[in-house]
């Protein structure tokens, strides 16, 4: 608290002088919708100097001239130019209309400045509506399988919509959705995310140089923002698909004061089968998996200084498999009920308050709650009759493990002159951990058990500052400090990071770039498969097990022409304090503590990212190209030797392109390319000792690993593609999409094992798992 009292006191006396300048402040909206636009432009074309709208549409212009011709501006809106004399401080509340004929790509490295003029490298803002444009799996589009086309992002395995960062984990990637952080972002054991497109206004990826305001991962930062609601009228949109339909609907509930939007999604898979199932098991069985998603959101203006909003997010998987049957022995008839199943999902919430506390001040409170669960469950019951009595016995299995957030911050922007913009702030997270129970219980005698970790609390907290600051007409920095602490059962973990960036503009269309970093993370991911399945256990630092820690320093640079624009990045990254499970260890071992299945250890990971993008024109998109190297080194795993990360790709190769060739309709294209992961297979096998067992006896194989990830799955290939139309209509649009998934029907590898040929001989095995796959939606708005 005391180093945020400095932060506010050190700002009001650093600028003595800015109470005799001029200060035009207010928020960028989209008209027709009320939405604000995040990362819009102000320019005055007199001091040719200006502002950006922040994540709320909300910014502020200090100048010492009483003249201003302000040009209001944002990607794919018509632009406006406002001339005015100010005697004082003045509120400029603008809309900007969306051009429908502007031939640009949504997607830029970032929308908030022409990209080679902002002090901030290694992030990517992607609209919505590119996303909405590109092939999709299945048909249903997913935000995650974007950002994987992008350069520094892996993808993991086939079809999986995990992230992978310059060689970090899932768990190192801080999720937010509207502030909140999500801790399981996949559906369908990670095939998709759990994002709903139609929900969301923007997206921003953050790979490093990450400013001081985000803390608590290592690798990257995904930042959602969901849609606010329309402020005029009432519309809605909505798509069926091959797996799953989807609605949105949002409107004013007071008009320009308070709206609403709600969205739903639902697979249905299992309804489709569940007839068949039926009549294949006489109705005895029924089986079946689901997923869904639920989006709300509330937005009210109290006044021209105050806002609140209230976002809501819930969504679950479940697989479930339903069995009856009896049978009779002699006087007795026994019916039995089995069920087996396992449920995951998260349920998240977030009030915030914006307040303009003056022209040159803006604050945003927000308070959160956080919640994953995973549930594996089995539940029986038998009824016995015989000889006029009943008996009825039931018996149930669970295991269960999960993470819970109650969380408050307080973040300040303080923009005294267009030299300077000012970010600081506080906050603090309450972790609760279930890292995995197993629980049984009995209604037949004593025989209740329950094994596993107890429940663990902790305490995070952070305070931060930065300042971006022109130092010439030339050089610009991002200077920032980020301090976090945690607490968990007595033991106390500090954290002081140093971040910078810098900017040289060269030229007014080429720039060069670099930044160092340092991050720290309290909290670990124990993944039991690598496959991103909900097994996996989320625990915190402890006396035994440490934080991780990361450095990270990157530069680059970017070239803008006319109708192109390429960037080009080196990183280098250490990291410390991973864990990973020894070997032979797993979390269905709840007989020892989590802390003793694992190793701690370090990783390594640097390589060359480059970016080009078409953004005019009747073609456009990007083609992204990716060169690194990933490792890692655990004492007690390999001989204590470094060992390719198993997600570690020497090349990958990313091509997005969009093609409108008519007013209503627009053909697009993905062809993805990467070098094969790193798998472990045994060099050696032999027959051990004869085993007895059953009145028999039979020799296991002893298999022989000469070293961890000492293998590599085949290369990875893909080319999806996808063709859409729509027709307008006085109730709204309609529109088909048919895409192909895998066009050339490429069996990818998901998995190797060691299999058997038709003589019985032994062989290395490919797993694949999807070929080439039509889809076909249909969509609508209104």
């Amino acid at each position: 608290m005391r180093f945020l009292t400095f932060c506010i006191l050190s700002i009001l006396f650093a600028f003595p002088g800015f109470s005799q300048k001029i200060t035009i402040s207010g928020t960028v909206k989209e008209e027709g919708t009320g939405e604000n636009l995040i990362g819009a432009n102000i320019y005055d074309k007199i001091s040719q100097k200006g502002a950006v709208t922040n994540q709320f549409g909300f910014y502020s212009y200090t100048t010492s001239s009483d003249s201003l011709d302000l040009f209001f501006s944002f990607v794919g809106f018509q632009a406006k130019q406002i001339r005015f004399v100010a005697n004082s401080d003045t509120v400029i509340n603008v809309t900007l209309v969306p051009d429908g004929t502007l031939e640009e790509v949504v997607v830029s490295a970032s929308d908030m400045d022409q990209i080679q003029e902002v002090t901030r490298m290694s992030s990517i803002n992607v609209p919505i509506e590119q996303i909405k444009e590109l092939p999709a799996l299945m048909g249903e589009v997913d935000v995650f399988k974007v950002l994987q086309l992008l350069p520094g992002v892996q993808s993991g395995t086939e079809g999986g919509s995990g992230l992978y960062v310059r060689g970090g984990g899932p768990d190192q990637n801080l999720i937010l959705l509207d502030g909140v952080p999500v801790y399981n972002a996949s559906h369908l054991f990670g095939f998709f995310s759990v994002f709903n497109a139609d929900a969301i206004n923007n997206v921003e990826l953050i790979k490093g140089g990450f400013p001081s305001r985000y803390g608590g991962r290592l690798s990257s930062v995904i930042d959602i923002s969901m849609k606010e609601g329309n402020m005029q009228e009432f519309k809605g949109e909505g798509s069926i698909g091959l797996i799953a339909s989807k609605v949105t609907v949002e409107g004013p509930i007071k008009k320009d004061k308070t709206s609403f939007i709600l969205s739903a999604r639902r697979t249905y898979l299992d309804i489709l089968a569940r007839p068949l199932i039926k009549a294949a098991t006489e109705g005895d069985e029924n089986l079946g998996y689901y997923f869904y998603d639920l989006n709300g959101k509330v937005n009210h203006i109290v006044n021209d200084k105050n806002r609140l909003y209230l976002s809501v997010y819930s969504g679950d998987d479940k697989a479930y498999s339903k069995f009856k049957n009896f049978y009779v022995n002699d006087n007795e008839r026994t019916e039995y009920d089995e069920e087996f199943g396992l449920k995951w999902g998260n349920f998240i919430s977030a009030l915030r308050w914006n307040n303009v506390i003056n022209s040159r001040l803006f604050s945003n409170y927000t308070f959160t709650y956080s919640k994953y669960n995973f549930d594996l469950f089995s539940n029986y019951e038998e009824k016995i009759t015989g000889l006029g009595a009943t008996e009825t016995n039931t018996y149930s299995d669970r295991y269960f493990s999960g993470i819970r957030d109650w969380a408050g911050r307080a973040d300040f922007e303080f923009i005294p002159n267009p030299d300077h913009y000012f970010r600081f702030g506080t906050n603090v997270i309450f972790h609760k951990f279930s890292p995995g129970v197993y629980a049984s219980k009995s209604s037949v005698g004593d025989n209740d058990l329950q094994l596993g970790a107890e429940e663990l609390n902790s305490t995070e907290y952070a305070v931060y500052a930065e300042d971006d600051i022109n130092i010439t007409s030339r050089l610009k920095a991002n200077l920032g400090l980020h301090y976090s602490g945690f607490n968990t059962e007595g033991q106390n973990y500090n954290s002081l990071q140093p971040r910078i960036a810098a900017r040289y503009l060269v030229n007014s269309s080429t720039s060069v770039k670099a930044s160092y970093v340092t991050m720290a993370q309290f909290i670990h991911l124990l993944t039991n498969a690598g496959l991103g399945l909900p097994t996996d256990l989320w625990v915190p630092a402890t006396a035994n097990i440490g934080p991780q820690k990361a450095m990270q320093v990157a530069i680059g640079g970017v070239k803008n022409f006319k109708s192109f624009e390429l960037s080009a990045e080196a990183y280098y990254k250490t990291m410390d304090g991973l864990i990973e499970y020894k070997d032979g260890a797993t979390y269905l071992n709840l007989d020892e503590d989590w802390q003793d299945k694992v190793a701690a250890g370090e990783g390594l990971s640097y390589g060359l990212e480059l970016l080009l993008q078409k953004k005019v024109g009747k073609i456009s998109g990007w083609i992204g190209y990716t060169l690194s190297k990933t490792e890692r080194r655990f004492e007690e795993i390999n001989f204590g030797e470094w060992f390719p990360y198993k997600y570690d790709r020497r090349h990958d190769v990313s091509l997005a392109l969009a093609h409108e060739w008519k007013e209503n309709k627009d053909f697009s294209v993905v062809w993805v390319y990467g070098t094969g992961n790193a798998v472990s297979l045994p060099t050696q096998r032999y027959e051990g000792a004869s085993v007895n067992s059953n009145g028999g006896s039979w020799r296991p194989d002893i298999e022989y690993y000469e070293s961890r990830n000492n293998f590599r799955n085949r290369d990875y290939h893909r080319l999806d593609v996808s063709f859409s139309w729509w027709k307008t209509k006085k109730w709204g649009e309609r529109k088909w999409t048919l895409g192909i998934y895998n066009v050339y029907n490429r069996m990818n590898p998901f998995f190797m094992d060691i299999g058997y040929d038709k003589q019985s001989n032994k062989q290395v095995k490919q797993y694949s798992l999807f070929p080439i796959i039509p889809s076909f939606s249909y969509g609508f708005k209104f």
